[in-house]
């Protein structure tokens, strides 16, 4: 297939570009590389990958690279409350008008496949697992971007949704920000870290199997279009305390310890049904113990917070 991938530079992109390389795919890559990223280079011997410099917001380019392709990828994107928080003109551009011009200029023959966020369950009730039919209740300006805009892609039709959950693990363009990189490479580099309403439960998915879900969707289409699914690892429903105790397994110096004086900004709590994708066939490769092993061996390379979406 011919493939779109905005923001393809990025945390995910970086991986989903040499997947879709990999099994065949002819990609156009556009980002805008903000991070001063080199994280495509390894892709560029590759024939079939054209890598276009650009603006996701700029509609005669996004005109231009839809010519011809099969399918559009959106993973342009403000990524994480903080970042929205602190540019939210940026976010609403980025996140949602950019991602509605596409809507707007695609022909019905071509896809899309988006990711938004498992983060639009907000806080869930304790004990009850979001599924797909959970009313959606977000709490940042991130997650109600991605609930707005996954609205409108479904309503376009010919398209799939990917709620993820949070991720973790290395990736070219390494992000620090994620909570089971940011909880390891403290325990690594500080040895300690102080948790902020440790009780707070979220799901988690490594970035390779993000990438996996992807092109799990285009193999599937037609059994999985005009849907949302859940995407995470359905035994790594944690809390930030049991993460915590999960990393010192491997990090036996690592401490932690809770304040009750102070609260997280980020108030998201909920678990997580993945049972939708999994009866589709798709199943994460990698557990939470492996993505823990991998980071401790990356943070042995990387000894600076140069990685980040602040």
């Amino acid at each position: 297939m011919k493939i779109l991938v905005t923001g393809a530079a990025g945390y995910i992109g970086s991986i989903l570009v040499a997947q879709l390389l990999q099994n065949g795919h002819k990609v156009t890559a556009l980002d805008n590389f903000m991070y001063n990223q080199a994280s495509l280079l390894d892709c560029c011997y590759d024939s079939n990958l054209n890598i276009v410099r650009g603006d996701a917001r700029n509609k005669g380019l996004i005109e231009q690279c839809l010519k011809d392709v099969d399918a559009a990828i959106p993973l342009a994107c403000l990524t994480g409350a903080p970042l929205c928080t602190a540019d939210p003109v940026g976010a609403r551009t980025t996140n949602f008008d950019a991602v509605k011009m596409i809507l707007e200029l695609r022909s019905k023959e071509q896809i899309i496949i988006f990711p938004t966020t498992n983060s639009g369950y907000g806080i869930g009730q304790k004990g009850v697992y979001c599924t797909e039919e959970t009313v959606l209740n977000p709490v940042s300006l991130y997650g109600r971007l991605k609930v707005e805009i996954e609205k409108d892609i479904l309503d376009s039709g010919n398209s799939i949704t990917l709620r993820l959950a949070t991720a973790f693990g290395i990736s070219p363009r390494m992000r620090l920000d994620l909570l089971v990189n940011d909880f390891t490479y403290r325990a690594v580099t500080d040895g300690f870290v102080v948790l902020f309403e440790a009780h707070f439960k979220r799901n988690y998915i490594h970035v390779r199997d993000i990438a996996k879900a992807f092109l799990h969707c285009l193999e599937n289409f037609e059994k999985m279009k005009d849907e949302p699914y859940n995407v995470g690892l359905s035994d790594a429903n944690l809390s930030k305390m049991e993460l915590c105790e999960e990393i010192k397994k491997q990090v036996p110096g690592f401490y932690f310890t809770e304040s009750v004086i102070a609260e997280d900004p980020d108030k998201r709590d909920y678990i997580v049904s993945n049972a939708k994708i999994e009866k589709m066939g798709f199943k994460p490769a990698i557990s939470l113990k492996e993505g823990i092993a991998e980071l401790i061996k990356g943070y042995r390379i990387i000894r600076r917070n140069q990685y980040s979406n602040v």
